[in-house]
């Protein structure tokens, strides 16, 4: 297994006018993340708006980022559902050629047990030949992947390899690093408090603001992974602003804002999720303005 430590990004999707991906603008972000110090990306993510997607363009996604990367750095996949016969049926009929590991949020909607939760993860590691993820986002699937059932699966599935930890609870974040067995990664979803997981070992980040500016909050977490405290919490100072202003109006509507700005991809989302108001793209242009 490659190095998954550090920043990792979710990657968007960017979209044409007309709503199609946009294959070029894809490229780009691509080669964005690797040419500024980015670990690795999270393709197929909530923030690609993969719910709106269909199968062949998740394809045409997947393609065009394996090519484009080229082996460079590793490429997880992002797969899960609350229904779980059917995420077993997909792990094992797609092919993962240039992917490294699995990102599998914990079901959603259902609102399962722990004990739900925990044979849900049994089944989908005894279908997996690549390492695997948790990732525990309470706020979008409206249930907590409590301590002891992350370091229940942690114990029991050796290709059960890490969580993405996005409750926003840093109590939660550090019971999970003391309770997980040594090498398990405890990897930070919440932009604002990665940092302080990182110092208190957690193993870095899955990052929305960190696709935005990869080469300040790469140096961030990389500091941090260091433990030269006071150099990484400067730059978490200068960023904190943008990532309160990135997720002012849901994601991904503010990180595209973000791209638009930046002349990386034009600002366009799928329904339900609308572009930011003119009013935070306006705060946003001037954050990135003065950012330097």
């Amino acid at each position: 297994m490659k190095n998954l430590k550090g920043t990792g990004v979710a990657l968007i999707t960017p979209f044409k006018e007309d709503k199609s991906v946009d294959v070029e603008a894809l490229k780009s972000l691509v080669e964005y993340q690797i040419e500024n110090n980015i670990d690795y990306i999270v393709v197929l993510g909530t923030t690609a708006e993969s719910a709106t997607l269909s199968t062949e363009e998740k394809e045409l996604i997947k393609s065009t980022i394996v090519e484009k990367n080229d082996g460079r750095i590793p490429l997880v996949l992002g797969m899960g559902s609350n229904n779980t016969q059917a995420l077993v049926e997909e792990i094992k009929a797609t092919n993962f050629d240039g992917f490294d590991a699995i990102l599998s949020v914990s079901p959603y909607y259902n609102k399962p047990t722990q004990e739900g939760i925990y044979q849900h993860f049994q089944a989908v590691s005894k279908a997996s030949d690549l390492p695997i993820i948790l990732y525990n986002v309470p706020g979008r699937t409206s249930s907590n992947m409590e301590v002891e059932t992350v370091a229940r699966l942690a114990r029991d599935f050796d290709n059960i390899i890490g969580i993405k930890e996005a409750k926003g609870d840093l109590v939660q974040a550090m019971q999970m690093i003391s309770a997980t067995p040594e090498g398990f990664l405890v990897i930070s979803g919440d932009d604002m408090i990665t940092l302080p997981m990182v110092l208190a070992g957690g193993a870095g980040v899955i990052s929305v603001i960190g696709e935005g500016f990869p080469k300040e909050f790469s140096e961030m977490v990389n500091l941090g992974l260091e433990r030269k405290v006071d150099e990484a919490f400067k730059i978490h100072h200068k960023i904190a602003p943008a990532i309160n202003l990135i997720f002012a109006e849901g994601n991904p509507a503010g990180i595209k804002s973000v791209f638009e700005i930046q002349g990386l991809c034009k600002n366009e989302l799928r329904l339900p999720l609308v572009k930011a108001s003119e009013e935070l793209q306006l705060k946003l242009k001037d954050f990135i303005e003065n950012f330097k």
